[in-house]
C-alpha cells in the first residue's frame, strides 16, 4: 500500500492533431517502450504513474486525447493542470495546427494550466519540416515551454512529464493552484499532508493579520 501512497494527484491532456505520436509518448512513459502496433486513438486513453519530485510523491493522471474528435476533447479541457501540446516535426500542417488547440485550451481550461509544446518523431530528423529554432521562437510566443522528443526511441520522454509535473508543483507550493479548488487538476493524495497544508495557510493568514 505504501508504494501506492502520493502527495498530490496531477490531471494533465495530452493534445494535437492526428497522427503525431500522443499515444506513443503515453505509452513510452508508462511502459517504458515504444507502442508498435499504435493505430488512430479513438475517444480517449488513460494512464496513472506516480513518480517523485524531491521529497513529494506525485501521480500524474494522464488522458490522451483523440485529435480528430474536438467535441469530446474540449469537455476534458475543464479541470486540468497541465497540457502536452503535441505536433510531428516532420509534418507541417500538424505544427500550423497548433494554434486551434491553443485557443480552445486558453478558453476552456484552468488560466494556471501549465501548457508545453512538444516536437515529436525526432527519430526522423532527416525529414524534419519544422526547426527546431521556428518552434522555439513560437513557443516564446505563446508563453509555453517547449521540448522535443522520440516515442520511438525515448529521447526526452521522460523530461516532458517531469518537467510539466515540476511546474505544476511549483504553482501549488506559491499557491497559484489550490488544490482544495474545484476543477484546479490537481488533488490532495494524503489527509496528513491537507491538514499540514491548511496549517501552513492558516499560520500565513495569522500573521499577514498581525502586521495589517
Amino acid at each position: 500500500m505504501l508504494a501506492d501512497a502520493y502527495d498530490f494527484l496531477f490531471k494533465l491532456l495530452i493534445v494535437g492533431n492526428s497522427g503525431t505520436g500522443k499515444s506513443c509518448l503515453l505509452h513510452h512513459f508508462l511502459e517504458n517502450q515504444f507502442r508498435k502496433d499504435s493505430v488512430n486513438t479513438i475517444g480517449m486513453e488513460f494512464g496513472t504513474r506516480i513518480i517523485h519530485i524531491a521529497d513529494k510523491a506525485i501521480k500524474l493522471q494522464i488522458w490522451d486525447t483523440a485529435g480528430q474528435e474536438r467535441s469530446l476533447t474540449k469537455s476534458y479541457f475543464r479541470g486540468a493542470a497541465g497540457a502536452l501540446v503535441v505536433y510531428d516535426i516532420c509534418n507541417r500542417e500538424t505544427f500550423l495546427g497548433i494554434r486551434s488547440w491553443l485557443n480552445d485550451v486558453r478558453q476552456l481550461a484552468n488560466p494556471e494550466m501549465v501548457m508545453i509544446l512538444v516536437g515529436n518523431k525526432t527519430d526522423k530528423a532527416d525529414e524534419r519540416e519544422v526547426s527546431y529554432l521556428e518552434a522555439s521562437r513560437f513557443a516564446q510566443e505563446q508563453e509555453m515551454m517547449f521540448l522535443e522528443a522520440s516515442a520511438f526511441s525515448g529521447d526526452g520522454v521522460e523530461e516532458l512529464f517531469f518537467k510539466c509535473a515540476r511546474s505544476i508543483l511549483s504553482k501549488v507550493e506559491t499557491g497559484q493552484i489550490d488544490p482544495e479548488r474545484s476543477g484546479s487538476g490537481v488533488q490532495f493524495g494524503d489527509s496528513s499532508l491537507r491538514r499540514m497544508t491548511q496549517r501552513t495557510r492558516t499560520r500565513k493568514k495569522e500573521r499577514t493579520c498581525c502586521f495589517s
